[in-house]
Formats: structure tokens, sequence, C-alpha cells
């Protein structure tokens, strides 16, 4: 077996590790060091850091997160197919397909809608 296939493999994890690594030592050796109570305090979302881990979470915010990501998905879907669609052979049934895609996603987020899902009191 030839190492030197190996090569740029090694290569490739030698210059990604570098690009991941250089950048913080750089910003570790170089970067102010003024630390502060805010700063070294942990960060909660914008909770108190130091209440009970037991309180009640709104399960609103989850569901708001949650159809985000959902649409956000689908009508990320849609990019690729519509770069495609200039090299299919038959434009039209892909446009259709688009199309009745885009209605069966306007039908959800009408139904959340309709529901409350995305009101935010």
């Amino acid at each position: 077996m030839n190492l030197d296939t190996y090569l740029p493999v090694l290569l490739f994890l030698l210059v990604g590790l570098v690009v991941g690594v250089a950048p913080i030592g750089v910003g570790a050796l170089l970067g102010p060091h003024r630390p502060s109570p805010e700063k070294l305090s942990p960060y909660e979302c914008g909770f108190e850091a130091f209440e009970d881990a037991r309180m009640k979470f709104d399960v609103r915010y989850y569901l708001v997160a949650i159809l985000f990501i959902l649409f956000d998905l689908e009508i990320a879907f849609l990019f690729p197919f519509a770069a495609s669609m200039t090299g299919l052979g038959q434009w039209s049934a892909g446009f259709w397909a688009a199309i009745v895609f885009l209605a069966i996603l306007t039908v959800g987020f009408i139904y959340e809608w309709k529901k409350g899902a995305i009101d935010w009191e």
C-alpha cells in the first residue's frame, strides 16, 4: 500500500486543525483580558443564573422554535430545486411539482396560524 495516497487526507486534517485552532489561540493571546463578575457569570438565555433549576418553562417557546425550524427547512429545500430546474428536460413538470409543494406548505402554515400556535402573547 502506498502512503502517498493518504497525503491529501493528512494535509486536509492538518489545515482544518490549524484553521480551527489558530483563531482561538490568536484571540486568547492578543485579546483584552478584563474579567468582571458579569462576564464570569454563566449566561442562561436571559434568565437569572442562580434560580431554581425546576422552574416552569413556557412550552410556546419550544413550539414556535420547532415551527420556525420546520418551515425554514422546507423553504430551504426549494433553493436546490429551483437551481436544478433549468437543467430539467420538462421544466413544466418541475414547476408544477414546486407549486404543489408550496401549496401544501401554505396549507400547513395557515392551519398553524388559525390554531394560534405562532401567536406570542
